[in-house]
Protein backbone atom coordinates (compact mmCIF):
# COMPACT_ATOMS: atom_id res chain seq x y z
CA UNK A 1 0.00 0.00 0.00
CA UNK A 2 1.52 3.52 -0.84
CA UNK A 3 1.77 5.95 1.69
CA UNK A 4 0.72 10.02 1.05
CA UNK A 5 0.84 13.34 3.11
CA UNK A 6 -0.81 15.97 1.96
CA UNK A 7 -2.69 18.81 4.42
CA UNK A 8 -6.53 17.98 3.43
CA UNK A 9 -7.87 14.98 1.73
CA UNK A 10 -11.20 15.93 0.28
CA UNK A 11 -13.77 12.53 -0.51
CA UNK A 12 -15.77 12.84 -3.55
CA UNK A 13 -14.74 14.46 -7.14
CA UNK A 14 -18.61 16.09 -7.39
CA UNK A 15 -18.93 19.95 -7.88
CA UNK A 16 -18.81 20.15 -4.36
CA UNK A 17 -15.39 18.40 -3.72
CA UNK A 18 -13.99 19.66 -6.25
CA UNK A 19 -14.88 23.34 -5.21
CA UNK A 20 -13.44 22.66 -1.83
CA UNK A 21 -10.28 21.58 -2.99
CA UNK A 22 -9.75 24.53 -5.88
CA UNK A 23 -10.49 27.26 -3.08
CA UNK A 24 -8.14 25.39 -0.61
CA UNK A 25 -5.43 25.11 -3.43
CA UNK A 26 -5.75 28.23 -3.96
CA UNK A 27 -5.26 29.34 -0.15
CA UNK A 28 -2.08 27.38 -0.35
CA UNK A 29 -3.36 24.54 1.30
CA UNK A 30 -1.86 21.43 0.02
CA UNK A 31 -5.34 19.09 -0.90
CA UNK A 32 -5.95 15.87 -2.37
CA UNK A 33 -9.06 14.55 -3.68
CA UNK A 34 -10.32 10.93 -3.57
CA UNK A 35 -12.97 10.15 -5.78
CA UNK A 36 -14.31 6.24 -6.38
CA UNK A 37 -15.55 6.54 -9.74
CA UNK A 38 -13.25 6.25 -13.39
CA UNK A 39 -14.49 9.63 -13.40
CA UNK A 40 -15.59 13.06 -11.55
CA UNK A 41 -18.80 14.67 -11.96
CA UNK A 42 -20.81 12.91 -8.93
CA UNK A 43 -24.33 13.09 -10.23
CA UNK A 44 -23.93 14.76 -13.20
CA UNK A 45 -22.75 12.87 -16.14
CA UNK A 46 -22.69 13.85 -19.78
CA UNK A 47 -22.82 11.66 -23.25
CA UNK A 48 -22.23 12.81 -26.43
CA UNK A 49 -24.86 11.19 -29.06
CA UNK A 50 -23.56 9.91 -32.89
CA UNK A 51 -24.86 12.91 -33.86
CA UNK A 52 -22.24 14.89 -32.12
CA UNK A 53 -25.84 15.98 -29.90
CA UNK A 54 -24.60 16.34 -25.95
CA UNK A 55 -27.24 14.89 -23.66
CA UNK A 56 -26.89 15.04 -19.72
CA UNK A 57 -27.52 11.94 -17.63
CA UNK A 58 -27.77 13.21 -14.84
CA UNK A 59 -28.21 17.02 -13.24
CA UNK A 60 -28.38 19.36 -16.47
CA UNK A 61 -30.46 23.04 -15.39
CA UNK A 62 -29.10 25.92 -14.54
CA UNK A 63 -31.05 28.84 -13.12
CA UNK A 64 -30.77 32.61 -13.69
CA UNK A 65 -30.29 33.06 -9.43
CA UNK A 66 -27.19 29.88 -9.60
CA UNK A 67 -24.74 32.61 -9.71
CA UNK A 68 -21.81 30.30 -8.75
CA UNK A 69 -22.97 27.67 -11.66
CA UNK A 70 -23.21 30.80 -13.83
CA UNK A 71 -19.60 32.36 -12.82
CA UNK A 72 -18.02 28.98 -13.24
CA UNK A 73 -19.29 28.03 -16.92
CA UNK A 74 -18.38 31.73 -17.65
CA UNK A 75 -15.04 30.94 -16.68
CA UNK A 76 -14.79 27.66 -18.32
CA UNK A 77 -15.69 28.90 -21.80
CA UNK A 78 -19.21 26.57 -21.16
CA UNK A 79 -22.35 27.65 -23.58
CA UNK A 80 -26.19 27.60 -22.14
CA UNK A 81 -29.47 28.20 -23.77
CA UNK A 82 -32.67 28.63 -22.91
CA UNK A 83 -34.74 25.21 -22.13
CA UNK A 84 -37.20 25.26 -25.11
CA UNK A 85 -41.15 26.32 -23.94
CA UNK A 86 -43.21 27.92 -26.88
CA UNK A 87 -46.52 26.38 -27.35
CA UNK A 88 -48.52 24.57 -25.15
CA UNK A 89 -47.89 21.90 -22.13
CA UNK A 90 -49.68 18.65 -22.01
CA UNK A 91 -51.59 17.18 -19.10
CA UNK A 92 -52.74 13.42 -19.88
CA UNK A 93 -54.92 11.87 -17.23
CA UNK A 94 -56.83 8.87 -18.06
CA UNK A 95 -55.69 8.25 -21.76
CA UNK A 96 -57.29 12.13 -22.50
CA UNK A 97 -54.86 14.76 -22.74
CA UNK A 98 -55.55 18.09 -22.56
CA UNK A 99 -53.82 21.38 -23.32
CA UNK A 100 -52.71 24.49 -20.86
CA UNK A 101 -50.40 27.70 -21.24
CA UNK A 102 -48.75 29.35 -18.98
CA UNK A 103 -48.96 27.56 -15.80
CA UNK A 104 -50.38 24.13 -14.62
CA UNK A 105 -53.88 24.97 -13.52
CA UNK A 106 -57.13 23.30 -14.10
CA UNK A 107 -59.99 24.48 -16.63
CA UNK A 108 -62.74 24.57 -13.78
CA UNK A 109 -62.39 28.40 -11.76
CA UNK A 110 -62.50 26.07 -8.34
CA UNK A 111 -59.83 23.80 -8.70
CA UNK A 112 -57.53 26.85 -10.49
CA UNK A 113 -58.18 29.15 -7.32
CA UNK A 114 -57.40 26.32 -4.91
CA UNK A 115 -54.06 25.73 -7.07
CA UNK A 116 -53.30 29.54 -6.71
CA UNK A 117 -53.91 29.51 -2.70
CA UNK A 118 -52.36 26.28 -2.05
CA UNK A 119 -49.07 28.10 -4.29
CA UNK A 120 -49.42 31.40 -1.91
CA UNK A 121 -49.30 29.20 1.69
CA UNK A 122 -45.96 27.13 0.55
CA UNK A 123 -44.57 30.29 -1.12
CA UNK A 124 -45.10 31.89 2.12
CA UNK A 125 -44.45 29.47 4.38
CA UNK A 126 -40.89 28.50 2.30
CA UNK A 127 -39.78 32.43 2.98
CA UNK A 128 -40.28 31.89 7.46
CA UNK A 129 -37.97 29.32 6.76
CA UNK A 130 -34.16 30.21 8.89
CA UNK A 131 -32.10 28.45 6.02
CA UNK A 132 -29.30 28.29 8.24
CA UNK A 133 -31.16 26.45 11.05
CA UNK A 134 -34.83 25.53 10.03
CA UNK A 135 -34.99 23.58 13.57
CA UNK A 136 -35.32 27.05 15.17
CA UNK A 137 -38.48 28.21 13.13
CA UNK A 138 -41.49 28.82 15.74
CA UNK A 139 -43.57 26.23 14.16
CA UNK A 140 -40.59 23.56 13.29
CA UNK A 141 -41.81 20.71 15.59
CA UNK A 142 -45.28 21.03 14.19
CA UNK A 143 -43.74 21.47 10.51
CA UNK A 144 -41.34 18.54 11.13
CA UNK A 145 -43.84 16.03 12.69
CA UNK A 146 -46.02 16.21 9.52
CA UNK A 147 -45.50 15.03 6.11
CA UNK A 148 -46.22 16.77 2.52
CA UNK A 149 -49.01 14.67 2.15
CA UNK A 150 -50.54 15.65 5.30
CA UNK A 151 -50.15 19.43 4.21
CA UNK A 152 -51.89 18.85 0.96
CA UNK A 153 -54.63 16.98 2.40
CA UNK A 154 -55.41 20.06 5.14
CA UNK A 155 -54.55 22.46 2.87
CA UNK A 156 -55.93 21.72 -0.94
CA UNK A 157 -59.47 21.35 -1.11
CA UNK A 158 -59.77 19.86 -4.83
CA UNK A 159 -58.72 16.87 -6.39
CA UNK A 160 -56.95 18.13 -9.37
CA UNK A 161 -54.97 20.79 -6.22
CA UNK A 162 -54.26 17.66 -4.55
CA UNK A 163 -52.80 15.45 -7.56
CA UNK A 164 -51.43 18.51 -8.36
CA UNK A 165 -49.26 19.01 -5.65
CA UNK A 166 -48.89 15.51 -4.65
CA UNK A 167 -47.81 14.85 -8.21
CA UNK A 168 -44.83 17.45 -7.41
CA UNK A 169 -43.54 15.74 -4.64
CA UNK A 170 -41.48 13.52 -6.86
CA UNK A 171 -41.10 15.70 -9.64
CA UNK A 172 -38.79 17.72 -6.91
CA UNK A 173 -38.08 15.12 -4.25
CA UNK A 174 -37.94 11.83 -6.20
CA UNK A 175 -39.68 10.44 -3.29
CA UNK A 176 -43.45 10.39 -2.36
CA UNK A 177 -44.98 13.43 -0.48
CA UNK A 178 -45.64 10.69 2.46
CA UNK A 179 -42.31 10.59 3.01
CA UNK A 180 -40.92 14.20 3.19
CA UNK A 181 -40.91 16.22 6.55
CA UNK A 182 -42.92 19.59 5.72
CA UNK A 183 -39.94 21.52 7.06
CA UNK A 184 -38.09 19.81 4.89
CA UNK A 185 -40.05 20.87 1.89
CA UNK A 186 -40.55 24.65 3.14
CA UNK A 187 -36.70 24.55 3.85
CA UNK A 188 -35.79 23.07 0.33
CA UNK A 189 -37.93 25.26 -1.59
CA UNK A 190 -37.09 28.30 0.87
CA UNK A 191 -33.46 27.28 -0.24
CA UNK A 192 -34.26 27.51 -4.16
CA UNK A 193 -35.87 31.49 -3.79
CA UNK A 194 -39.41 29.81 -3.67
CA UNK A 195 -42.06 27.09 -5.11
CA UNK A 196 -42.40 29.17 -8.51
CA UNK A 197 -38.75 29.86 -8.71
CA UNK A 198 -37.99 25.73 -7.92
CA UNK A 199 -40.24 24.64 -10.11
CA UNK A 200 -40.55 26.87 -13.15
CA UNK A 201 -39.35 26.99 -16.63
CA UNK A 202 -37.98 30.63 -17.76
CA UNK A 203 -36.46 32.29 -14.83
CA UNK A 204 -36.39 29.21 -12.64
CA UNK A 205 -34.94 26.21 -11.65
CA UNK A 206 -35.60 24.35 -15.79
CA UNK A 207 -34.23 27.67 -17.09
CA UNK A 208 -31.46 26.87 -19.18
CA UNK A 209 -29.05 23.94 -20.29
CA UNK A 210 -25.18 23.52 -21.15
CA UNK A 211 -24.53 22.96 -24.88
CA UNK A 212 -21.24 20.78 -23.71
CA UNK A 213 -22.95 19.39 -20.67
CA UNK A 214 -23.26 19.79 -17.25
CA UNK A 215 -20.52 17.84 -16.44
CA UNK A 216 -18.23 19.76 -17.60
CA UNK A 217 -17.90 22.22 -14.37
CA UNK A 218 -16.54 19.37 -12.73
CA UNK A 219 -14.49 18.38 -15.36
CA UNK A 220 -13.15 21.97 -15.69
CA UNK A 221 -12.24 21.60 -12.02
CA UNK A 222 -10.59 18.46 -11.76
CA UNK A 223 -8.74 19.70 -15.11
CA UNK A 224 -6.95 22.79 -12.39
CA UNK A 225 -6.22 20.47 -9.79
CA UNK A 226 -4.11 18.17 -12.21
CA UNK A 227 -2.46 15.17 -10.22
CA UNK A 228 -3.89 15.99 -7.18
CA UNK A 229 -7.70 14.12 -8.28
CA UNK A 230 -7.67 10.42 -7.58
CA UNK A 231 -9.68 8.50 -9.30
CA UNK A 232 -10.77 4.90 -8.91
CA UNK A 233 -10.11 5.75 -4.81
CA UNK A 234 -12.61 4.59 -2.70
CA UNK A 235 -11.93 6.03 0.91
CA UNK A 236 -13.13 3.18 3.23
CA UNK A 237 -11.83 4.49 6.59
CA UNK A 238 -11.04 7.36 8.67
CA UNK A 239 -8.66 7.69 11.78
CA UNK A 240 -8.69 10.97 13.43
CA UNK A 241 -6.06 11.43 16.28
CA UNK A 242 -4.61 14.07 18.23
CA UNK A 243 -2.20 14.58 15.66
CA UNK A 244 -4.58 14.36 12.04
CA UNK A 245 -6.24 12.20 10.03
CA UNK A 246 -5.63 9.13 8.04
CA UNK A 247 -7.82 8.02 4.98
CA UNK A 248 -7.29 4.42 3.68
CA UNK A 249 -8.74 3.23 0.06
CA UNK A 250 -7.78 -0.19 -1.13
CA UNK A 251 -4.20 1.02 -2.83
CA UNK A 252 -3.72 4.24 -0.04
CA UNK A 253 -3.14 5.39 3.19
CA UNK A 254 -3.06 9.12 3.35
CA UNK A 255 -2.06 11.48 6.37
CA UNK A 256 -3.56 14.27 6.68
CA UNK A 257 -4.62 17.62 8.78
CA UNK A 258 -7.87 17.74 8.03
CA UNK A 259 -10.74 15.59 5.99
CA UNK A 260 -13.61 16.72 3.96
CA UNK A 261 -16.36 14.18 3.20
CA UNK A 262 -18.17 15.74 0.12
CA UNK A 263 -20.37 12.77 -0.10
CA UNK A 264 -24.54 12.69 0.55
CA UNK A 265 -24.86 11.55 4.36
CA UNK A 266 -26.15 8.25 2.81
CA UNK A 267 -22.71 7.21 0.92
CA UNK A 268 -20.98 9.15 3.74
CA UNK A 269 -22.49 6.99 6.55
CA UNK A 270 -21.07 3.81 4.64
CA UNK A 271 -17.36 5.11 5.32
CA UNK A 272 -16.23 3.41 8.71
CA UNK A 273 -14.88 5.96 11.24
CA UNK A 274 -12.34 5.58 14.07
CA UNK A 275 -13.01 6.42 16.94
CA UNK A 276 -17.10 6.19 15.68
CA UNK A 277 -19.11 9.34 15.13
CA UNK A 278 -20.80 10.73 17.69
CA UNK A 279 -24.49 9.30 17.75
CA UNK A 280 -26.83 11.95 16.33
CA UNK A 281 -23.90 12.21 13.30
CA UNK A 282 -24.48 8.92 12.52
CA UNK A 283 -28.18 8.66 12.99
CA UNK A 284 -28.57 11.73 10.17
CA UNK A 285 -26.68 9.74 7.76
CA UNK A 286 -29.48 6.67 8.45
CA UNK A 287 -32.66 9.22 8.00
CA UNK A 288 -31.56 11.46 5.18
CA UNK A 289 -32.36 8.44 1.75
CA UNK A 290 -31.53 9.34 -1.26
CA UNK A 291 -34.50 9.67 -3.76
CA UNK A 292 -35.02 7.11 -6.42
CA UNK A 293 -35.38 8.60 -10.39
CA UNK A 294 -35.28 6.81 -13.91
CA UNK A 295 -34.14 9.43 -16.33
CA UNK A 296 -34.96 8.57 -19.79
CA UNK A 297 -34.87 10.28 -23.00
CA UNK A 298 -36.92 8.94 -26.62
CA UNK A 299 -34.47 10.43 -29.58
CA UNK A 300 -36.18 11.61 -32.95
CA UNK A 301 -35.11 13.18 -36.50
CA UNK A 302 -36.76 16.35 -35.64
CA UNK A 303 -38.89 17.82 -32.55
CA UNK A 304 -42.28 17.17 -34.35
CA UNK A 305 -44.27 18.13 -31.93
CA UNK A 306 -43.30 22.00 -31.98
CA UNK A 307 -45.71 21.73 -35.51
CA UNK A 308 -48.88 21.46 -33.53
CA UNK A 309 -47.67 24.18 -31.12
CA UNK A 310 -46.68 21.80 -28.37
CA UNK A 311 -43.97 23.17 -25.89
CA UNK A 312 -42.68 19.37 -25.35
CA UNK A 313 -43.53 19.72 -21.53
CA UNK A 314 -46.02 17.08 -19.98
CA UNK A 315 -47.45 16.13 -16.85
CA UNK A 316 -49.20 12.54 -16.87
CA UNK A 317 -50.85 10.19 -14.61
CA UNK A 318 -48.66 7.50 -16.26
CA UNK A 319 -45.61 5.79 -14.34
CA UNK A 320 -43.45 6.14 -17.46
CA UNK A 321 -42.71 8.59 -17.49
CA UNK A 322 -44.67 11.05 -15.08
CA UNK A 323 -42.65 14.06 -16.47
CA UNK A 324 -41.77 15.51 -19.92
CA UNK A 325 -39.79 17.84 -20.84
CA UNK A 326 -38.19 19.11 -24.83
CA UNK A 327 -34.60 18.32 -24.35
CA UNK A 328 -33.70 19.10 -27.72
CA UNK A 329 -30.19 21.00 -29.02
CA UNK A 330 -30.73 24.36 -29.36
CA UNK A 331 -30.92 24.06 -33.42
CA UNK A 332 -33.47 21.79 -33.59
CA UNK A 333 -31.24 19.48 -35.45
CA UNK A 334 -33.24 16.42 -33.58
CA UNK A 335 -36.15 16.22 -31.34
CA UNK A 336 -35.17 15.09 -27.64
CA UNK A 337 -38.06 14.12 -25.45
CA UNK A 338 -36.91 13.96 -21.94
CA UNK A 339 -38.84 11.78 -19.53
CA UNK A 340 -38.93 11.17 -15.84
CA UNK A 341 -40.15 8.00 -13.28
CA UNK A 342 -39.52 9.16 -10.04
CA UNK A 343 -40.39 7.80 -6.30
CA UNK A 344 -42.27 5.08 -5.96
CA UNK A 345 -43.11 4.54 -9.53
CA UNK A 346 -39.17 4.24 -10.34
CA UNK A 347 -39.08 1.79 -7.41
CA UNK A 348 -42.13 -0.57 -9.13
CA UNK A 349 -40.35 -0.14 -12.53
CA UNK A 350 -36.61 -0.25 -11.79
CA UNK A 351 -37.19 -4.24 -11.18
CA UNK A 352 -38.67 -4.46 -15.19
CA UNK A 353 -36.23 -4.38 -18.01
CA UNK A 354 -35.12 -1.01 -20.44
CA UNK A 355 -37.20 -3.22 -23.21
CA UNK A 356 -40.04 -2.82 -21.17
CA UNK A 357 -39.52 0.79 -20.11
CA UNK A 358 -38.44 2.07 -23.12
CA UNK A 359 -42.32 0.18 -24.87
CA UNK A 360 -44.41 1.79 -21.66
CA UNK A 361 -41.66 5.45 -22.59
CA UNK A 362 -43.22 5.20 -26.03
CA UNK A 363 -46.93 4.22 -24.96
CA UNK A 364 -47.01 7.68 -22.76
CA UNK A 365 -45.21 9.91 -25.70
CA UNK A 366 -47.87 8.95 -28.26
CA UNK A 367 -50.74 9.21 -25.94
CA UNK A 368 -49.06 13.04 -25.01
CA UNK A 369 -47.59 13.44 -28.36
CA UNK A 370 -49.40 11.87 -30.95
CA UNK A 371 -48.74 8.91 -33.28
CA UNK A 372 -45.39 10.28 -34.32
CA UNK A 373 -43.53 9.94 -30.95
CA UNK A 374 -44.30 6.13 -32.03
CA UNK A 375 -41.03 5.76 -33.70
CA UNK A 376 -37.98 7.21 -31.66
CA UNK A 377 -34.55 6.25 -33.30
CA UNK A 378 -33.00 5.77 -29.83
CA UNK A 379 -33.87 5.41 -26.33
CA UNK A 380 -31.51 6.32 -23.70
CA UNK A 381 -32.24 5.83 -20.17
CA UNK A 382 -30.03 6.27 -16.39
CA UNK A 383 -31.19 4.83 -13.33
CA UNK A 384 -28.98 6.30 -10.20
CA UNK A 385 -30.46 4.43 -7.51
CA UNK A 386 -28.15 1.24 -9.08
CA UNK A 387 -25.13 3.63 -9.56
CA UNK A 388 -22.89 2.49 -6.06
CA UNK A 389 -21.38 5.79 -5.68
CA UNK A 390 -25.16 7.84 -5.84
CA UNK A 391 -27.73 4.94 -4.78
CA UNK A 392 -30.52 7.35 -5.44
CA UNK A 393 -30.78 10.85 -6.75
CA UNK A 394 -31.58 13.74 -6.81
CA UNK A 395 -30.37 14.41 -3.29
CA UNK A 396 -30.88 13.30 -0.01
CA UNK A 397 -34.08 14.18 1.81
CA UNK A 398 -35.40 14.70 5.53
CA UNK A 399 -37.78 12.30 6.67
CA UNK A 400 -40.44 13.41 9.28
CA UNK A 401 -39.01 14.18 12.67
CA UNK A 402 -35.15 14.53 11.26
CA UNK A 403 -34.34 18.29 11.13
CA UNK A 404 -35.80 19.26 14.63
CA UNK A 405 -33.65 15.77 16.09
CA UNK A 406 -30.69 15.73 13.98
CA UNK A 407 -30.21 18.86 11.74
CA UNK A 408 -27.73 20.40 14.32
CA UNK A 409 -25.41 17.37 12.84
CA UNK A 410 -25.66 18.30 9.30
CA UNK A 411 -22.71 20.76 9.14
CA UNK A 412 -21.13 20.84 13.00
CA UNK A 413 -17.60 19.27 11.98
CA UNK A 414 -16.76 16.33 13.97
CA UNK A 415 -13.40 16.80 15.48
CA UNK A 416 -10.75 17.02 11.82
CA UNK A 417 -13.91 16.14 10.07
CA UNK A 418 -15.59 18.66 7.57
CA UNK A 419 -18.77 18.17 5.86
CA UNK A 420 -19.74 19.35 2.08
CA UNK A 421 -21.96 18.04 -0.39
CA UNK A 422 -25.05 19.52 -1.78
CA UNK A 423 -27.52 18.23 1.11
CA UNK A 424 -25.41 20.33 3.60
CA UNK A 425 -26.18 23.91 1.64
CA UNK A 426 -28.53 26.71 2.57
CA UNK A 427 -28.45 27.99 -0.81
CA UNK A 428 -29.79 25.56 -3.86
CA UNK A 429 -30.35 22.60 -1.22
CA UNK A 430 -29.70 19.97 -3.36
CA UNK A 431 -28.58 21.16 -6.80
CA UNK A 432 -25.08 21.88 -8.10
CA UNK A 433 -25.16 25.50 -7.15
CA UNK A 434 -25.27 24.08 -3.57
CA UNK A 435 -22.80 21.73 -3.70
CA UNK A 436 -20.68 24.47 -4.94
CA UNK A 437 -21.84 26.68 -1.70
CA UNK A 438 -21.38 23.64 0.63
CA UNK A 439 -17.41 23.31 -1.10
CA UNK A 440 -16.92 26.78 -0.12
CA UNK A 441 -18.12 26.50 3.05
CA UNK A 442 -16.25 23.72 4.33
CA UNK A 443 -13.35 24.83 2.50
CA UNK A 444 -13.43 28.12 4.49
CA UNK A 445 -13.99 25.81 7.86
CA UNK A 446 -10.98 23.48 7.03
CA UNK A 447 -8.57 26.93 6.09
CA UNK A 448 -9.62 28.74 9.79
CA UNK A 449 -8.61 25.29 11.02
CA UNK A 450 -5.38 24.60 9.39
CA UNK A 451 -3.73 27.92 9.62
CA UNK A 452 -4.93 28.50 13.74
Amino acid sequence: METRACEVVVIGGGASGLKAARQLVESGVDALVLEARDRVGGRTLSQTLVNGVTIDLGGQWVAPTQYRVLSLAQELGLGIFPTYEDGDGVVFQGGERSFFSGRTDADDPVSSADVKQGRLKLEALAASIPLEAPWTHPDAQALDRITYADWIEQNLTTDFGRWLFNFNAPGVFSVDASELSMLHVAFYFGAGGGFGVVTGTRGGGQDSRFHEGMQQLSIGLAKGLGERVLLNQVAGRIRQDDEGVTVWTDELEIRAKRVIVALSPTLAGRIRYQPALPALRDALTQRMPMGTAIKMMLVYDRPFWRDGGLSGFALTDCDVPQLIYDNSPEDGSCGILLGFTEGLPARRWIAESAEARRAEAIRTAVGCFGSEAGSPRDFIEKSWMEEEFSRGCYAGTMTPGSWTTFGTALRAPVGRIHWAGTETATYWNGYVEGALQAGERAAAEVIEAVRN
